[in-house]
């Protein structure tokens, strides 16, 4: 890809990209959240044209009209954002829109035994062809995210964060196939904000940054300081930013909660969080983390168990309970469980809060921009418009847009599912900082993330868990990456 240059309404997307790939290598494509990333491989997948530049496919000048086009070329792309059909099958969904077929009659039999073969190359043979994908957990579906492509004996594959929702031991069966493709030629242009897993997949690097290329044909073993520079022009040292020393109120406990249990989830959790305290959930995918999370919300009902918020008892299951008493909710899955994204940054913000906006029946928009764009500023999402459609957000803004809407609200204590899922370098450290802030103005936060250095770099106290239980608390202090790596996967130390 030379030149490649892309424009929306009031945006350049792409200013002269340009993007090598070889055979046989991981390509690794490194920017910041809107650095032009996503923009790019959509042209590569054929699901935008460019406006300028060319792009050469195995010698020879190529137009990607459509995926289709890009598919038959043998160009298959793995989104971040999962686009899979809820109501379909493992195989149907795997097979979606090239379905086998024998003078026009389906051959679901070949479909299902090829999704067995395929299943079973990518380490989970367990998960069956007939099996409802919308049932299965957010790594399951990942995997069939990664057959479909798969299936296509694609030339390039492109992964878009494909370890974001994966476990260790499912990231080691991912980078085992990489490697296979790899070794029969397959060219991978590899995404991901995860520097450690460049350095272990990556043969080379290319840079992104407002739309162009700023440094191509790096080895994957580059400094991380250099790395980062070169994405936002930050120092390695900003990224986790320094924290005032934690002045927690022993006795002002906001959130309690009391032998929490789920069936098949979770069973007997029991936590505190005081105003201004920093807790986070450590433990693999699958532990439980998020459902708990969920649970105090009120989005899932517990078996068992009781959530207090200031000493007052939630009603088991009820949303509007939990937040009429100040709890908010940054849930994993932004795009489809935290946002509306047909809707402009504003609707929102003040999701949570429009009986403030209500004067007579009637919204009060000047109010709500008012306070949407002063939110906006503090977080420094940028552009900060109001009016902009949230679809057409970077990752990282979208999940500022999340935050924005519990700082309108004002909540009392704020659960964070993933905070920096999908989210750069650069922006990581801006979310960072917003957390260090509302902690230091009383509000009691929960953090659940899947890398351990984030979760011991925010919290105050942290949390262990490990199939449903939890198995230890203690001051992060007192805790290492490797101890609790060791806990997750031993279960080594169980909580008295």
């Amino acid at each position: 890809m030379s030149g490649i240059v892309k424009a929306f309404p009031g945006v350049r997307a792409l200013d002269g990209v340009d993007l090598e790939v070889r055979a046989g290598e991981v390509h690794c494509l490194l920017g910041q959240n809107g650095a032009g990333k996503s923009t790019l491989i959509k042209v590569l997948a054929g699901a935008h044209q460019p406006d300028g530049g060319d792009i050469i496919w195995q010698g020879r000048p190529t137009t990607l009209n459509s995926p289709v086009v890009a598919l038959r070329l043998g160009i298959a792309t793995m989104y971040q954002e999962l686009d899979l059909v809820d109501g379909l099958s493992v195989a149907e969904n795997i097979f979606l829109g090239h379905e086998p077929s024998t003078f026009g009659f389906s051959q679901r039999r070949a479909a299902r035994n090829r999704t067995r073969e395929l299943m079973a190359r990518l380490g989970h043979p367990e998960i069956p062809p007939s099996r409802e994908v919308g049932l299965l957990s957010a790594a399951g579906q990942q995997l069939v995210s990664m057959a479909r492509a798969l299936v296509h004996d694609a030339r390039l594959i492109i992964m878009d964060e494909p370890t974001a929702a994966l476990a260790a031991d499912e990231v080691d069966n991912l980078f085992r196939v990489v490697e296979d493709l790899t070794n029969d030629g397959v060219a991978v242009v590899y995404i991901s904000h995860r520097l450690d897993e460049i350095r272990r997949i990556g043969d080379r690097v290319t840079v992104l940054k407002d739309g162009r290329t700023v440094a191509s044909n790096l080895p994957a073993d580059t400094p991380t300081s250099e790395l980062v520079n070169l994405m936002s022009g930050r120092m390695v040292e900003t990224v986790f930013p320094h924290r005032e020393a934690s002045t927690v109120d022993e006795a002002n406990e906001v959130l309690r909660v009391e032998g929490l249990s789920r069936a098949s989830e979770f069973t007997d959790v029991s936590f505190t969080v005081r105003a201004g305290e920093i807790v986070g959930i450590a433990g693999l995918v699958g532990a439980g983390r998020s459902e708990v999370l969920e649970t105090v919300y009120g989005a899932r009902k517990s078996d068992q168990g009781a959530v207090f918020v200031n000493g007052k008892r939630l009603r088991p299951g009820s949303v509007t309970a939990a937040v009429a008493a100040g709890v908010g909710l940054a849930p994993e899955e932004r795009k489809s469980q935290g946002l509306l994204l047909d809707q402009s940054v504003a609707n929102n913000v003040t999701l949570a809060s429009l009986p403030e906006y209500s004067r007579a029946g009637f919204t009060d928009r000047g109010k709500e921009l008012r306070d949407s764009r002063a939110t906006l500023e503090r977080l420094d999402l940028r552009p900060a418009d109001p009016r902009r459609i949230v679809r057409t957000l970077s990752g990282g803004n979208q999940q500022k847009a999340v935050v924005a809407r519990w700082l309108v609200r004002d909540c009392k204590v704020l659960l964070l599912d993933e905070p920096t899922r999908g989210v750069d370098v650069g922006a990581r450290a801006e979310l960072y900082r917003l957390i260090h802030e509302l902690a230091a103005g009383g509000v009691a936060v929960v953090l659940v993330s899947s890398e351990v250095p984030e979760v011991l770099g925010l919290s105050d106290r942290v949390l262990v868990m490990r199939e449903g239980r939890l198995l230890t608390e203690a001051p992060a202090s007192e805790l290492t990456e490797a101890s609790i790596l060791d806990m997750v996967m031993e279960g080594s130390e169980v909580m008295a």
